[in-house]
């Protein structure tokens, strides 16, 4: 005859679900209610049903062209950060000490872009990249290049792009020397037996096994940067003309700026799905694609 089980430890979780609830749940159909209804102010609501929705996934209506273009920039702006972040940082992990005074050193100056706050950064490179008092700016201007991110496009994707990489490259790195400093010194040992070279190691050795540290490097970076909103907004407001307005910026312009709850909630709704659904394409490709070698392996 088995012992009854005490279930007096989930009095213990209630308080637990009790803030999800609050702190998510509520929220979420609050933002879910919001998306089905249209308003003309003074907390007046009325049924508008999937009509937002469909003005959305249309990109013949304004609000689709609109939703359709910042999607691009914004996915074009992750992409970029990815392709540079990510192979910098395993570049600077490989380089970084692996014993000494120098570890402490190397991995404090690394941290310390991470505990900026977003807006600091944002203010940082505005002054930065000024043509007449900053250091990027005035710089570029002196030898003879026209460099202005608030008036040409080109500039301002720049300067956002290096904004990134100056603030998130540091957590990749130490993902990345983590995992470096968690392969046993077994491998070496055999590679320098079979007299491997340093790329030989990288590729059969180090990169391998940075598979799974890469992963939650790109997931985080991912979802951050596809959610990027304070420090593209403090350095060019989404300019100039909308070169720099991800989805972000747009949606709070919408909720905010225009008052447009309905539409400003139908867009966070794809926009939370979007998000989700790329991270659990690329997780379950990656682990698959692991599962596979592993079995492979065996």
């Amino acid at each position: 005859m088995s012992k009854p089980r005490d279930q007096r430890a989930w009095l213990l979780v209630l308080p637990v679900v009790a803030l999800v609830a609050f702190s998510a749940l509520i929220p979420v159909m609050t933002v879910v209610n919001y998306s089905l209804q249209d308003t003309f102010g003074n907390n007046v609501f009325f049924w508008n049903g999937l009509g937002w929705f469909r003005d959305l996934l249309d990109p013949a209506t304004e609000f689709g062209g609109r939703f359709r273009g910042a999607l691009w920039r914004t996915l074009l702006f992750s992409a970029l950060c990815l392709l540079i972040e990510v192979p910098l940082g395993i570049g600077v992990a490989l380089t970084l000490p692996r014993r000494g005074w120098g570890v402490a050193a190397s991995l404090v100056l690394l941290a310390l872009p991470l505990l900026i706050p977003w807006n600091v950064v944002g203010t940082i490179w505005q002054v930065f990249g000024r043509g007449d008092i900053g250091l990027l700016g005035a710089a570029l201007n002196g030898l003879g290049i026209d460099y202005n991110y608030a008036q040409d496009p080109l500039d301002a994707w720049i300067t956002v792009v290096l904004m990134d990489v100056w603030h998130w490259t540091s957590l990749v790195v130490l993902l990345c020397y983590a995992g470096l400093r968690a392969i046993p010194d077994a491998y070496y040992q055999a590679a320098r037996v079979d007299g491997a070279g340093a790329w030989a190691v990288f590729r059969a050795i180090q990169l391998p096994k940075l598979q799974r540290v890469l992963t939650i490097a790109v997931l985080l970076r991912f979802m951050d940067s596809f959610m990027i909103y304070t420090e593209p907004f403090v350095v060019t407001g989404g300019g100039p003309g909308n070169a720099t307005t991800f989805l972000s910026i747009d949606l709070v312009k919408i909720a905010l700026g225009q008052f447009d709850l309905g539409k400003a909630a139908a867009m966070s709704i794809v926009y939370n799905l979007i998000v989700l659904t790329v991270c659990w394409i690329f997780f379950a490709t990656t682990t698959r694609g692991q599962s596979e070698a592993v079995g492979e392996r065996s």
